[in-house]
């Protein structure tokens, strides 16, 4: 139906709802918690909320949004320890990353994003990938890639051949497993809830991150589960777009048309689930 057609019927279904429904009033409930939004966060009311969670659903809901936006994802361009196959360390850009660099600038200025804004990790790769951006720009230490503890700046080979019941340890649960003196995917969710929280309230906005990070912001955005987070594919030289619509998230990849090495490992075939999806996903911290 055209547009006038379709407000007319939602007044019509609110004027149902009236009837039926009898709005929570502070003066006659004044024992019960609860929370009232008008006209789409126009005017909040919280009465009584109490606790840790309550303090938190509050937050949540009053920086929401249904303003038209999107959130663009990229990796860093190709660094030099992505060349050696190292994970982690703070490389700085090869010849092809510093060409993305160049790319990704161009094609920001070629979608004519309004009041965009501009995160990046606080290492350099990151900083280097966005400095051709002409917008806003903000570091978050929270963005920085997961930390491989003992392992940083090791090729997975020198891990397998120097710490082989590490190297079979992650590869049998990925996302609970934690990098000696380092951090899991578990914690790396938990790290990334103010980012997430911030992202809720903010228009158009360019992350540009680590694999193992927007693993987690593709998650939480694409509804992925605990066991489907670590091994999302995130490619080097590639934008995500994407645009939270009713119920969901629309995704459009844009690659851009500089080589870069993969550096993506699929799930190991012999790979044994410590416990069921269902378990997994009661133990993943509701920070999302």
């Amino acid at each position: 139906m055209n547009k006038d057609e379709a407000l007319k019927d939602f007044m019509k279904r609110i004027d149902h709802y009236k009837e039926t429904y009898e709005s929570l009033n502070e003066n006659k409930e004044t024992l019960l918690s609860f929370m009232k939004i008008f006209n789409a966060g126009a005017k909040v009311l919280v009465h009584r909320h109490e606790g840790h969670i309550q303090s938190r659903i509050v937050y949540y809901l009053m920086n929401i949004h249904i303003t038209p936006r999107s959130i663009y994802l990229t990796r860093h361009g190709e660094s030099n320890f992505n060349l050696q196959g190292r994970i982690g360390g703070d490389a700085e850009l090869s010849e092809r990353g510093w060409e993305y660099s160049r790319a990704l600038a161009k094609f920001i200025v070629d979608q004519k994003i309004p009041r965009l804004r501009v995160w990046t990790s606080q290492l350099h790769r990151t900083i280097q990938t966005a400095s051709g951006i002409e917008a806003p720009q903000e570091r978050w230490k929270a963005l920085n890639e997961i930390d491989a503890g003992i392992c940083e700046e090791m090729t997975y080979e020198d891990i397998q051949e120097k710490f082989p019941e590490e190297f079979a340890a992650r590869d049998q649960n990925k996302f609970h497993y934690r990098y000696p003196r380092g951090e899991s995917y578990e914690d790396l969710v938990a790290r990334l809830e103010p980012v997430i929280m911030e992202l809720e309230r903010q228009e158009n906005v360019l992350v540009v991150a680590h694999q193992a990070v927007l693993r987690c912001l593709l998650a939480y955005f694409m509804d992925k589960n605990s066991e489907e987070l670590p091994y999302l594919r995130v490619p080097l030289h590639t934008v995500i777009k994407l645009t939270p619509v009713a119920y969901g998230c629309e995704m459009k990849l844009f690659k851009l048309a500089i080589d870069a090495v993969d550096t993506h490992r699929e799930k190991p075939m012999n790979c044994c689930k410590s416990r069921s999806t269902e378990e997994a996903l009661m133990t993943v911290p509701l920070h999302f």
